[in-house]
C-alpha cells in the first residue's frame, strides 16, 4: 500500500519525500523505460497527488536527473575500484586498450545509467526550470571532471585531453545505447540480418569507440606506445 504521506513542513520532512519519490521512480525504471513513465504513474506509486510531488522536484524530467546524477556518482565509485593500480605503459598501446576496454564493460552492466544518458539531452533537459538546469550542469562537469581524473590516475595524459576523454565517453554512450536496444520490430530484422545481440553490439561498439579515443589522445600527446 503506498505511503499516507501530510504535507512536509521540516527539513528533514521534504528530504525524507524527496527520497520516497526518487525510490519510487527508480522502481519504475527497473519495470520500463523512462519514456513510458508518467508523472501520474510515479505519483501513484508513491503516495501523492501530482500537484504535491511538484512540490519537491519542479517537473518529471527534474526527477530522473536527480537519478541519474545519483547512478552516475555510484557507477563512478565502482569504476575507480575495476581499474585498480595504475600499470606501466606497454607496446602496443595495452595500457590504453585496457582502461578503454574495461570503462565500456563497466557501463555495460549500468543499465539505467546508460538509459538515462541516451536520454538526457534530448529528453530530460527540456521540461526543467533554470534552477534546475543550472544544479544538474553543475553536477554533471563534476562527475565529468572526475572521471578524467580517474583516467589521468591510469594514463598521463593532460587535464584538457582527459577532459575529452571522458565527455567522449558520454556522447558514445547516448549514441549507442538506443541502437542496441531496438523496438521489438527493428530487434527481428537486425536479428534477421545475423547483426549481434544488442549487449554485444553495445560493448564492441563502445570499447571500439573509446579504444580510439583514447589511443589517439595519446598519440596527439606525443605518448608512442610503451612510453
Amino acid at each position: 500500500m503506498a505511503p499516507d504521506f501530510q504535507r512536509a513542513r521540516r527539513p528533514e520532512q521534504v528530504a525524507a519525500r524527496r527520497t520516497a519519490i526518487l525510490g519510487a521512480a527508480r522502481e519504475l525504471l527497473a519495470e520500463r523505460p523512462v519514456s513510458r513513465i508518467s508523472l501520474r504513474e510515479l505519483a501513484d506509486r508513491v503516495g501523492l497527488a501530482k500537484s504535491n510531488v511538484l512540490r519537491y522536484f519542479d517537473s518529471r524530467e527534474a526527477i530522473f536527473l536527480e537519478v541519474l546524477d545519483v547512478t552516475w556518482v555510484a557507477w563512478l565509485d565502482e569504476l575507480e575500484g575495476e581499474l585498480g593500480a595504475p600499470r606501466a605503459a606497454k607496446p602496443g598501446y595495452e595500457r590504453e586498450v585496457r582502461v578503454a576496454t574495461v570503462i565500456a564493460k563497466s557501463l555495460s552492466r549500468q543499465r539505467l545509467l546508460c538509459e538515462l544518458i541516451s536520454t538526457m539531452a534530448a529528453v530530460l533537459e527540456r521540461n526543467i526550470s533554470v534552477e534546475t538546469a543550472r544544479t544538474f550542469k553543475s553536477r554533471a562537469a563534476e562527475r565529468t571532471e572526475r572521471l578524467a581524473d580517474v583516467v589521468r590516475a591510469q594514463i598521463p595524459l593532460d587535464v584538457e585531453a582527459a577532459g575529452h576523454f571522458a565527455k567522449a565517453v558520454f556522447i558514445l554512450v547516448a549514441g549507442l545505447w538506443p541502437y542496441a536496444n531496438p523496438g521489438e520490430a527493428v530487434a527481428t530484422v537486425l536479428a534477421e540480418r545475423g547483426a549481434p545481440a544488442g549487449r554485444e553490439m553495445f560493448v564492441d561498439g563502445l570499447t571500439e569507440g573509446l579504444v580510439n579515443q583514447l589511443v589517439g589522445l595519446v598519440v596527439r600527446a606525443g605518448q608512442g606506445p610503451g612510453r
